[in-house]
C-alpha cells in the first residue's frame, strides 16, 4: 500500500525524488550556462575562441551531468544545455577553431 501515499509524478517533465542533488544541480547550471554562452558568441566570426572551449568544455561538463544525473529534471536541462554547446563547439570550430589564429602553423 505504498505506492497509494506516494504523489502521481509519472507525467510530470519536472519530476524529483525529493532529496537534494547538489553535484547534479551544479553540473546543470554550468551546463546550461557554458552552452548558452558557445551558442551566443558562436554567431560572431572574431568570438570563435570562446565558443569553441566553451562548447568542448559545455559538451564534457554535460556528458558527465547526463552520467550521474538522477532525476528527469536534470536531463532536460541538461540536454538543453549540451546541445547549445555542441551547436556553439561546432559553428566555432567552422569559424576558426580552438588555436585559429594564435597557434602558428
Amino acid at each position: 500500500m505504498a505506492q497509494v501515499l506516494r504523489p502521481n509524478t509519472t507525467g510530470s517533465l519536472f519530476a524529483t525524488d525529493g532529496k537534494a542533488h547538489p553535484v547534479q544541480d551544479t553540473l546543470l547550471l554550468v551546463t546550461l550556462v557554458l552552452g548558452i554562452t558557445s551558442f551566443v558568441t558562436a554567431m560572431f566570426h572574431s568570438l570563435h575562441l570562446i565558443s569553441s572551449w566553451t562548447g568542448l568544455v559545455g559538451i564534457f561538463t554535460g556528458a558527465f551531468g547526463q552520467y550521474i544525473s538522477v532525476t528527469t529534471r536534470e536531463r532536460f536541462g541538461l540536454i538543453l544545455g549540451l546541445g547549445a554547446a555542441a551547436i556553439g563547439f561546432f559553428l566555432g570550430m567552422a569559424h576558426g577553431g580552438l588555436f585559429g589564429g594564435v597557434v602558428g602553423s
